[in-house]
């Protein structure tokens, strides 16, 4: 059982918080009294000294009580708590994050946020690794770039999209994630990518569809789009800059 003992009020208020929201069976008590015997783990403030003897002890920052409930969660569970955070790169990327063979967390966002929230969620963690899927090659190789310090590996998704039944609509790219987050792929820093043909048309097309004139952007505003350099509307402004000083 989850024992969750402090005397700090924003600690306590977010950890029960979280254990109620996964469902997790737990008691409270204060830190001067003596634990269930069926204890196995207890959460307590960072800055407390409560330490009992023969359980774990998993010491939660008020500002982040999630961190310590995937903590407990791993423990219980006997995994390693390696923090690995799969990503199946899109159009609207799919993110999730496992604790050894669990899932603590999921997301769907942008791909412009798709760093942010990865480097929220590794944090001070251990080692983190992160696994992105070799599909959707330039929003792929741009979140790659974008990522920063952490150990990634460029994974082969063949496969990893599940078939989705009835009411799991939109899910697809989330459960991709975390497919992708279990599967072994090779190391890789970044990733170089010359944009094919039907790439640079479906910049283009996009383009259009984002401009007020029905205008698409040429191939070279197009080749800097895909190579992460220019957003879309980054583009857009130029190609309309370039037609008001001819």
């Amino acid at each position: 059982m989850i024992v969750v003992a402090t005397e700090d009020f924003e600690v306590y208020h977010g950890v029960v918080g979280e254990l109620r929201d996964r469902g997790l069976t737990f008691t409270t008590v204060e830190p001067d009294e003596p634990l269930p015997e069926e204890t196995t783990a207890v959460v307590t403030a960072a800055d407390e000294s409560h330490d009992p003897d023969g359980v774990d002890v998993v010491r939660a920052d008020p500002d982040q009580p999630r961190r310590a409930v995937d903590e407990v969660a791993a423990l219980l569970r006997g995994s390693d708590g390696k923090l690995i955070v799969g990503i199946d790169p899109g159009d609207r990327p799919g993110i999730a994050v496992l604790s050894g063979e669990m899932v603590v967390a999921a997301f769907q966002v942008p791909p412009d946020q798709v760093a942010a929230a990865v480097e929220e969620e590794v944090g001070d963690a251990v080692d983190p690794l992160v696994r992105i899927g070799d599909g959707a090659r330039l929003l792929g190789a741009r979140i790659i770039d974008d990522l920063g310090d952490v150990t990634v590996e460029l994974v082969d998704e063949t496969g990893t999209t599940p078939y989705l039944g009835t009411g799991a609509r939109g899910m697809g790219d989330v459960l991709a994630a975390v497919n992708i987050a279990r599967i072994e792929g090779e190391e890789i820093e970044s990733r170089e990518i010359d944009p094919t043909a039907g790439e640079l048309k479906r910049i283009k097309q996009r383009s259009r569809e984002a401009s007020e004139t029905n205008r698409a952007i040429d191939e070279t505003l197009a080749r800097r789009v895909a190579g992460g350099e220019l957003t879309i509307e980054e583009a857009l402004a130029e190609h309309r800059d370039g037609e008001t000083d001819e």
